[in-house]
């Protein structure tokens, strides 16, 4: 199983342009020895559990079958008298760890000597190249011009965050670096500022190139980009004690008790985190919703729940805050309803439309912002006025209606450069373009990029790269479509930017490049893969498609 469940870009020059590696001090082996421990010792007694749980009530079965007169060998208590003598559960124990103690999960890893550079250890006789290090360097620079794509993948049951780097102009994407993740991710969002960080330390412009992420678990990750090999998140917000937010190893001792709480409450989810929106004109606000019916507002200064909301009384799948109102927060849910609040009242009633199936995604139209959007599991777009909230949600009446696809509508963005220009992915594996005219929308293009069941569709955020669109799906693979390289879309937005220009070769899709080696031991492939589709590189066209 393969696939990508969110995805996300990140604007041009927010990356370092040289990231560093993970750095692993005295402080950091200390952490993941403490974090190894108390994985060892949930493993131990999670095992324990099931071990003794399967033979409660079997005791008196036995003693009866025994009064009468039939010896019945209790099997596993047997088996575990025979292997007594071997002390096996001290098998793997070192006779010289001390009396009373056991053996550290990494050794006495805080005795062993360790140096800031290999050039000081006597032991390694070899010098580094430094071309070599230059080299490596250079395959990890990140350049101004380069955009930095973040999808959150599940491949054979593992969990990781694929951060690539987009090359416009040598129309190339690749893998840049991975991060493990402990659960299947559900949604992601960037953050520009530093996370843990005490405000009254740094500057208030200082940007940092962080990644928020929403998964399984009731916790939600917050990960440097900026660092390779990472092996911790940065801070992880959820359940944790006080003053440990920065600890992973305090939130992961605190999972055994969370199997427990399963009521909603103020301070932390307790359910899988469905949506993350950042506040932008607030940086350090980050804003979450959760299948256990809450909304969530953190502070990421403090790594704190400041406030909880219960606005509906189902899964809240989406959110999305207001482009000007900064204080604003559009919800979806799975009560068929999409809520408008402001979060400075959480008290009051707020406006809500309701919709004829589950709520799939909402977003704001970056253009007009008094206009939103929602998607459905049925298909259907609505196009709501903020200003013309009903009375109550069974009387909603949207501005405009579309049957969009066949089947849920998984992902809508508006482009947030060219006005009007929209694009909806759909568990039918269509992208559809639509162009928004004050009249309704009309449908631009509709393509089957070859990702599978479409989960995510995202424009990229710069004007230089403003057809770029982003998609991705239940296949497992990330496509970059130049949407301007289509007749229909240059037909119909050209007029809306001066840097359109048309492509001979026909549409352009970019993907992951296959292996030249792989390629070469099977006689090459042709461009867009032996299928026709964009599986290993670019993709090729009629204009007249449908």
């Amino acid at each position: 199983m393969s696939m990508i469940t969110a995805s996300l870009w990140v604007p041009r020059g927010a990356a370092a342009a040289f990231p560093s590696k993970y750095d692993v001090d005295e402080c950091e082996l200390e952490r993941i020895s403490k974090l190894a421990k108390l994985r060892l010792d949930d493993v131990r007694e999670d095992f324990n559990e099931s071990r003794h749980g399967g033979h409660v009530g079997s005791e008196n079965e036995d003693s009866d079958m025994e009064d009468d007169g039939v010896k019945v060998p209790h099997s596993q208590t047997d088996a575990d008298d025979d292997l007594k003598e071997y002390d096996l559960e001290h098998y793997d124990s070192d006779e010289d760890a001390g009396e009373g103690g056991t053996m550290p999960m990494f050794g006495n890893a805080r005795s062993l000597a360790y140096h800031e550079s290999n050039a000081e250890d006597p032991y390694i006789t070899m010098r580094e190249n430094g071309e070599e290090e230059d080299a490596e360097k250079e395959e990890l620079q990140i350049l101004p011009t380069d955009n930095m794509v973040v999808a959150a993948k599940v491949e054979d049951e593992v969990p990781y965050l694929e951060v690539y780097v987009y090359e416009d102009e040598a129309d190339n994407l690749y893998v840049h670096h991975d991060i493990m993740l402990p659960a299947i991710p559900l949604c992601v969002e960037w953050l520009d500022l530093p996370v843990g960080k005490d405000p009254s330390t740094m500057a208030q412009d200082l940007r940092g190139n962080y990644v928020a992420v929403g998964t399984m678990d009731p916790d939600i990750e917050l990960w440097d980009l900026d660092t390779i090999d990472s092996m911790y998140p940065n801070a992880i917000l959820g359940q944790v004690g006080d003053d440990d937010s920065l600890n992973p190893a305090q939130g992961l001792k605190n999972k055994k008790k969370r199997k427990k709480s399963q009521k909603a409450n103020d301070n932390y989810h307790v359910d899988a985190v469905l949506g993350l929106a950042a506040n932008r004109q607030h940086r350090n606000l980050l804003a979450s919703s959760s299948a256990d019916k809450t909304i969530k507002l953190w502070d990421l200064n403090t790594t704190k729940c400041a406030k909880s909301y219960s606005h509906h009384t189902d899964k809240v799948c989406t959110i999305a805050w207001h482009p000007r109102e900064a204080t604003v927060l559009l919800s979806g849910s799975y009560d068929r309803s999409v809520v408008v609040a402001d979060m400075r009242t959480p008290d009051a009633k707020a406006p809500t439309w309701g919709v004829e199936s589950d709520v799939e995604t909402v977003m704001w139209d970056p253009h007009n912002s008094n206009h939103f959007y929602v998607t459905t599991e049925d298909g259907m777009i609505h196009m709501n006025d903020i200003r013309n909230a009903p009375a109550s949600p069974e009387i909603s009446m949207a501005v405009w209606t579309l049957q969009a696809h066949d089947q849920s509508i998984s992902s809508i963005d508006a482009n947030p450069i060219i006005p009007g220009f929209l694009a909806t992915g759909s568990s039918d594996k269509e992208v559809k373009l639509w162009n928004v005219q004050p009249a309704g929308p009309s449908m631009v293009v509709s393509r089957n990029v070859g990702v599978g069941k479409v989960f995510s569709t995202k424009f990229a955020p710069d004007p230089e790269v403003a057809f770029r669109l982003a998609v991705a799906g239940s296949k497992g693979a990330l496509q970059v479509w130049d949407t301007s390289t289509n007749a229909g879309v240059r037909q119909a937005f050209a007029s809306r930017m001066s840097n359109v220009n048309g492509d001979e070769n026909g549409e352009r899709i970019i993907g992951v490049q296959e292996d030249s080696s792989d390629d070469e031991e099977e006689g090459g492939l042709e461009p867009g893969g032996p299928d026709g589709r964009a599986d290993n590189a670019w993709e090729s066209m009629d204009d007249n498609e449908t």
